[in-house]
């Protein structure tokens, strides 16, 4: 009995899809990130690590404004 697509050119090219993925790098995981505009910066810019900087804080208190909360990795 033929065992059809798990033999052949369709295995091997799994096998090479599956070689192919172990050999790429890891990617650094991704963070929220804090973005906004400050006195010193009006600029959008990255103002620090959520859960090292409060949005909520920072904004009420009138530091910063236009603030977003975005994943960037560390790199």
């Amino acid at each position: 009995m033929s065992r059809g697509y798990a033999e052949g050119p369709a295995l091997e090219e799994r096998l090479a899809e599956l070689e192919a993925r172990e050999a790429e790098p890891e990617r650094p995981a991704a963070r929220p990130a804090v973005y906004g505009s400050t006195d010193d910066n009006a600029e959008r810019h990255f103002i620090g690590w959520l859960g090292e900087v409060d949005p909520d804080e920072l904004f009420d208190s009138g530091r910063a404004w236009g603030l977003s909360v975005v994943r960037r990795n560390d790199s």
